[in-house]
């Protein structure tokens, strides 16, 4: 919820001391009217009788029926209210907006939604699908997926699938695009092959595990236990599959 500003807090107490009501309730009108565009209110207070609505036009409902003196009463607020609020633009104060988790640039989210340990934000016109798992954002080209529903296997670090036209697509079909905002340097894989209609997901290559374990031929001892090492990072975070993992080890430990 916004906070009053000075302006705002200042205004609460005049109208206050001239409505008989107390600040807190004319407070929590302020923020009903406001919700309600600056002409509705819906409301619930115990000076206000409990809940009840208002518009702007001569509608009120209060659940104290018969009490013409407090419906008069809130009827007068809320109007004075409105007015308020037409006049003076200063009632709030300034907050900065949220900052998205997401890479800057990526625009307004599809879809965004979360699961486990998970969150992700989907991007349809720029075909991109950002993924947070516990602070680390990967970002995937999506390609031709027309992305509808996302699911991830219960326990920590169970596998994301996406549904989209294709039917279920494994996330580690997609080509990773950026990590934490680094830009991934490789050529984009070219898209799975079908089979009746059916998508053939095809494994992404971790751009960033090959540029280490493929440049340094003659990697020492310490090198290769500290490649095998992130290869670990990478398997239990299930970007990498248990063969691509086993392959990838076997290699490493024929240099030693």
């Amino acid at each position: 919820m916004h906070q009053l500003s000075d302006s705002g807090l200042n205004a609460v107490n005049t109208i206050s001391q001239q409505s008989g009501f107390s600040p807190d309730a004319v407070t929590h009108m302020l923020y009903a009217v406001l919700n309600g565009g600056g002409t509705m209110a819906q409301f619930g207070h115990p000076e206000f009788g409990g809940s009840g609505q208002w518009m702007q036009g001569g509608m009120l409902m209060l659940s104290d029926l018969f009490n013409h003196n407090l419906k008069n009463r809130v009827d007068n607020l809320c109007y004075e209210l409105s007015n308020l609020m037409a006049s003076d633009n200063r009632l709030l104060k300034e907050t900065a907006p949220a900052k998205n988790w997401w890479p800057d640039g990526m625009g307004i989210a599809n879809a965004t939604g979360g699961q486990n340990t998970m969150r992700y934000a989907y991007f349809a016109n720029e075909n991109r699908l950002a993924i947070d798992t516990n602070g680390e954002v990967w970002v995937y080209n999506t390609l031709d997926h027309q992305i509808g529903g996302f699911s991830q296997q219960q326990g920590l670090g169970g596998s994301i699938q996406l549904s989209s036209q294709y039917g279920t697509v494994n996330l580690n079909s997609l080509p990773v695009v950026s990590i934490n905002g680094a830009t991934v340097d490789a050529p984009i894989p070219a898209p799975a092959p079908f089979v009746d209609n059916t998508f053939v997901p095809k494994p992404v290559v971790i751009q960033e595990s090959a540029a280490q374990f493929e440049t340094n031929q003659n990697a020492t001892e310490a090198d290769v236990f500290k490649a095998i090492e992130r290869l670990g990072e990478l398997f239990e975070k299930n970007i990498l599959t248990p063969d691509e993992f086993s392959a990838k080890k076997t290699e490493l430990l024929q240099r030693l």
